[in-house]
């Protein structure tokens, strides 16, 4: 079940002694994972750059939905931004279910896949009621622009007031889900509660369930920890870290002649 929402990909509530395992690391992998798994080692159809390790990590080539290891072999795991993408959802979540005792999900919000929509990804997903809702973009009215230059590669780096917003309001523009024993998900949901998030205009009865209504007290509280925890990951950001090979590079360093 749903835990809670971080403020960012990094504000994890990963103990020092966990073994940690991230799927779909791509381009940007988490540091702090021990092991990281990846599908496609020669096509970045489905991510933005070409694969990165660092140099304590171990690289696993498997699938998602078919993950070598043993029940709950891993005390955490990372999925950020590879959900969207996958083939059989319903299988995906239930391997990180069986492997992991604990972990996160990251996927673009519906307003997301509207601001910035990718080919690659087949679901549109929510989260409503602690669940995670998808629905598959096949199903939805035509996405027409990609803002993404925008809202993912200008803004978060470039505006101040931008970046609070996203640590005020994390669920904006993408889903943040922890969890710990399962995942509360429906996939293509046939009740009309959860179907009418992707095909019908929002109420605001429906905004309020995905933004529920506030007050200033609350909203004041949530900029004040939006701009500590800023503080805090800009601080974070400047510890050092050792340089992210390419996956050339990783079998060199590791003697590995086939991958």
């Amino acid at each position: 079940m749903r835990k809670r929402i971080p403020h960012t990909r990094y504000d994890l509530r990963i103990r020092r002694s966990d073994k940690v395992v991230e799927v779909g690391s791509g381009h940007n992998p988490s540091h702090r994972a021990n092991v990281i798994v990846e599908k496609f080692i020669n096509d970045n159809y489905h991510r933005s750059g070409d694969i990165k390790i660092y140099p304590h990590q171990v690289f696993v080539n498997a699938d998602g939905e078919h993950l070598p290891f043993k029940d709950k072999e891993f005390d955490y795991i990372i999925c950020n931004q590879v959900l969207e993408h996958a083939e059989n959802p319903t299988q995906f979540i239930k391997e990180h279910c069986r492997v992991a005792k604990r972990g996160y999900i990251e996927t673009p919000s519906l307003l997301g896949e509207f601001l910035f929509p990718k080919k690659s990804h087949k679901w549109a997903i929510l989260s409503i009621d602690g669940k995670l809702i998808l629905f598959e973009k096949s199903q939805m009215p035509h996405y027409m622009h990609d803002y993404g230059m925008l809202f993912l590669n200008y803004l978060p780096y470039q505006s101040l007031t931008y970046k609070i917003l996203q640590l005020s309001e994390p669920q904006l523009a993408v889903n943040r889900y922890e969890w710990e024993n399962d995942i509360d998900f429906i996939v293509n949901p046939t009740e009309e509660y959860y179907r009418s998030f992707f095909i019908q205009p929002w109420t605001k009865e429906m905004v309020e369930k995905i933004f529920p209504r506030s007050n200033t007290l609350k909203e004041f509280r949530k900029l004040m920890k939006g701009i500590w925890y800023l503080i805090k990951y800009e601080m974070r950001k400047l510890a050092p870290h050792k340089k992210l090979l390419t996956l050339e590079e990783y079998k060199q360093l590791k003697k590995i002649e086939n991958l």
